[in-house]
């Protein structure tokens, strides 16, 4: 042997492909199948003993050769029960025959390699080939080799061929040089050909190059360190195809029975369909997610641009990189039929517009739009024939534009189109496929449905308010003895934005006897119901005080009107909760507060009765403004309670101000520090009206909420001792006559001579009267202010009751000819008794005085 090759690395090894004949040569234990088996050997020489005992022996059978070399190898490690027959066998082998078989033994198992002679028994196949000596004479070669290493090699080679060739991932056996060493038949139905067909290939025959590149970097990592890989993706393309497929792959370096690195194992499998899935998941997540992100951000104002304006900022640019929304110019105008054209050439207004990138315009009608224009598609345009069928375009890119995919969405909601919604991606995004038109349809749906409801609500808002308006009283009010000035400001007024409306009202009632009701209310709640929920509560407090009743009286019958306003049955409703107060089911009606308040002008009294209202405030000449102390009783519609009643005498040009609590209640302010801000405005009582009111809101702005307000302020003016005229009559005849000459006394002085004739009729009728049906004495009072007033007071309840007389009758026609001279009249209880009022026009003003004869003559 004249040369002796390299010896190769320990990493490499022997490659399989050499040639059968190269010579190996190395001096490191070859990690070879015999050294996995551990084989060992020893001879027999021709008389029958051990003549060489090989170290693997000593491993095996635990007997050292100094013991085993010359002994009998049937003494030395068969099992005695076989001993007579196996020396037969041994002689049949020195006589030149071949054996074969497997043998008991007594195996060590001290872990020293020397016998103790307590071995447990073991199998060992021997093979024994008969051989000669130098001199002619026979021997023999014994191999032995451990059954149990024999069977264990025999399970691992089973296994691991049944792992390698039935395992549905593609697997491969890398070597050292980074070469298919060996592949089964799952990577080879994939790659086409035979497993052994793809013996010798590398990485790039089956990847791009950069992938390619990026995995034999790992390969290399792994073999040289050891590292397992796990779930490496791995994009490429199945040959004779041009579908991309991902792969996950599992690397880890593999050994020989020594230890040492023989190559890396490939296990790969096909995640095509789970990438794909996974996208799709992913897809669907962002989906759900924009869904979610749109009804929470959608919506939540009713201003139709505003709406417009969220649904694009949910959009951009989670969803595409720029959009706008246009609607119909009918819509926004507040048309009530269904705005837009059948064929969707209608006029629209741009009204919002958002964009991820710069100079990227959407476009129509041939043009750049500009927010807030007002445009036309035409009737050919995609976008028309989306807005005309209520079905999504997809617009074609234009020359030159940034923009590659565009869908134009009509927005939908109950059936009626009420704009168009357009969304674009660039290019180099991904361009809109069928889920994300669903999407976009989902999306502009909700908005649609969002910016309906506030079109709903601008309508409803709007008829609120002129409802509510309808119901205040018109301009300034006028009263006897009292200056008065009001603000009512709605919700949206007071905070820049638009509110739904509420049920705040005010009112001022003019009573007979130059009396004045002062009222100031708050249904609870908002909304159409609330505010028609007010005006009933404010016609049935018009009507009541027309009754003349007490404020406590009052309030107790609004009460009970008020529990049957929400519920069904009405009035009847309101009717069985007033019997069964304590059992009025509070979810079925109508909470309100309210102040009522009446003011007598002769006497400058003033009583008042709360339900569940703010306080009101007075503001005495050279005093600060205070609360009045006034029980604030339960709210109108809970029932149960009565109302207490507190009589105030108010001085001369002190200021009255009942208010609703939108002007001192806020988010950002208690109550408690509204009402003192409140308190602390009215500084200066002294100014006019109108600019103390406008003091007051300008001070307490930043107290504003969302809720109205309502305040109603009043000076106290008392009517002058020299306007007014009071007697008292005994109860007999005369009495008729000297009211009379009372009455005619005080009209000339008051230069009202225009007036004796009518009055003294009409007293004359009234004194009678009180004689006739009446009790105690009698009471005259005339009071002259805006108009005169007439009062006849006495003891009796029984109220006065106007009946047609008969042509035949001789009497009956006194309050018939009380009502045809007056312009009103009509009788209240007082706390004594009763009073019959008749009121007549000043001369000069808008309501002509009745002739006395013609109104006698008219009777008959």
């Amino acid at each position: 042997m004249s040369e002796i090759p390299a010896r190769p690395t320990e990493s490499e090894g022997p490659s399989a492909d050499a040639p059968l004949g190269d010579a190996v040569w190395q001096s490191s234990p070859p990690g070879s199948i015999y050294d996995y088996i551990k084989v060992a050997s020893f001879s027999i020489g021709p008389d029958g003993l051990v003549d060489q005992w090989s170290l693997r022996a000593e491993q095996l059978l635990g007997i050292p050769a100094e013991h085993a070399v010359g002994t009998d190898p049937i003494d030395a490690f068969v099992d005695p029960d076989l001993r007579e027959r196996g020396q037969r066998k041994m002689a049949e082998i020195l006589d030149g025959r071949e054996w074969t078989g497997v043998v008991p033994f007594r195996a060590p198992d001290d872990g020293t390699g020397h016998r103790t002679g307590r071995g447990t028994r073991g199998l060992a196949e021997v093979y024994v080939m008969p051989t000669r000596t130098e001199d002619g004479e026979k021997a023999a070669v014994c191999i032995v080799v451990d059954v149990r290493v024999l069977r264990s090699i025999e399970t691992d080679l089973a296994a691991s061929q049944a792992i390698f060739g039935q395992s549905p991932f593609g697997f491969l056996l890398i070597d050292p040089d980074l070469r298919v060493r060996r592949a089964n038949q799952r990577f080879a139905s994939t790659f086409g050909g035979t497993p052994d067909d793809h013996r010798g290939k590398g990485v790039h025959d089956y990847l791009p190059r950069a992938e390619a590149d990026r995995v034999s970097a790992t390969l290399r990592r792994v073999l040289e360190s050891g590292e397992s890989i796990t779930d490496m993706h791995v994009t490429g393309f199945v040959p004779g195809t041009e579908e991309r497929r991902h792969w996950s792959v599992n690397l880890y370096r593999v050994h020989s029975g020594s230890g040492r690195p023989i190559g890396v194992a490939w296990l790969g499998t096909d995640i095509t369909a789970r990438r794909a899935a996974a996208r799709e998941a992913a897809a669907a997540r962002r989906n759900l997610a924009l869904l979610n992100e749109a009804g929470a951000r959608i919506g939540n104002s009713l201003d139709l641009e505003t709406t417009a304006r969220e649904l694009l900022d949910v959009v951009v640019p989670g969803f595409c990189d720029l959009a706008t929304v246009d609607l119909y110019q009918g819509l926004l105008v507040g048309d009530e039929t269904p705005p837009g054209l059948a064929d969707g050439s209608a006029e629209l207004r741009r009204v919002a517009y958002s964009s991820a990138v710069s100079d990227a315009p959407l476009h129509g009608a041939g043009e750049r739009v500009q927010l807030g224009a007002v445009h036309h598609y035409p009737f050919n345009s995609p976008c028309a024939d989306a807005l005309r069928t209520a079905r999504p375009r997809t617009v074609p890119a234009e020359d030159g534009s940034l923009v590659q995919s565009t869908l134009a969405v009509p927005m939908v909601a109950h059936d009626t189109v009420v704009g168009l919604a357009q969304f674009a991606r660039t290019k180099g995004s991904e361009p809109f496929g069928d889920r994300d038109r669903d999407l976009a349809v989902e999306l502009a749906a909700r908005a649609a449905v969002c910016i309906d409801n506030a079109r709903l609500y601008r309508r409803e808002h709007e008829r609120a308010l002129i409802l509510q308006r309808s119901l205040l009283p018109p301009g300034d009010p006028e009263a006897s003895g009292l200056d008065i000035a009001c603000r009512y400001l709605p919700g949206e007024a007071a905070t820049g934005r638009a509110s739904e409306v509420g049920g705040d009202w005010f009112d001022v009632i003019e009573l007979p006897g130059h009396r004045t009701a002062l009222v100031v209310g708050d249904v609870m709640g908002r909304g159409l119901r609330a505010a028609v929920a007010m005006g009933e509560l404010r016609t049935a407090v018009r009507t009541l005080a027309q009754l003349d009743l007490e404020p406590a009286e009052v309030l107790s019958q609004l009460d009970e009107i008020a529990r049957g306003l929400g519920a069904p049955g009405g009035v009847q409703q309101a009717t069985r909760a007033a019997r069964r107060p304590r059992e009025a089911d509070l979810s079925e009606v109508y909470l309100a507060t309210c102040v009522y308040a009446v003011y007598d002008s002769v006497t400058r009294r003033c009583t008042f009765a709360n339900a569940g209202h703010l306080p009101p405030v007075l503001v005495e000449p050279g005093e600060s403004a205070l609360m009045l102390d006034v029980p604030p009783g339960l709210p109108l519609g809970v029932g149960g309670e009565p109302f207490e009643e507190v009589e105030v005498e108010l001085p001369e040009g002190a200021l009255l101000a009942l208010y609703t609590d939108g002007l001192v209640e806020s988010r950002d302010h208690p109550l408690d520090e509204g009402l003192q801000a409140f308190v602390g405005a009215l500084t200066d009582p002294t100014q006019p009206l109108e600019d103390v009111c406008d003091q007051v809101l300008n001070t307490l702005d930043s107290h504003h909420g969302e809720d109205d307000i309502a305040l109603l302020m009043a000076r106290v003016q008392g009517l002058p001792t020299e306007s007014v005229g009071d007697w008292t009559l005994p109860r007999e005849p005369r009495s008729v006559g000297r009211a009379r000459e009372y009455a005619r006394r005080r009209l000339l002085d008051w230069d009202m001579e225009v007036l004796v004739d009518t009055t003294e009729l009409l007293v004359s009728e009234l004194v009678t009267n009180a004689l006739r049906y009446g009790e105690g004495e009698i009471r005259l009072r005339l009071l002259l202010d805006r108009t005169l007033v007439c009062e006849v007071w006495d003891s009796g309840l029984v109220q006065p009751r106007r009946r047609r007389a008969r042509d035949t009758d001789e009497g009956g026609r006194g309050l018939q000819l009380v009502g045809l001279l007056s312009a009103a009249w009509g009788s209240r209880r007082t706390p004594r008794g009763k009073t019959v009022w008749f009121e007549l026009p000043l001369p000069g003003g808008d309501t002509p005085l009745t002739d006395p004869a013609e109104a006698l003559l008219s009777l008959f």
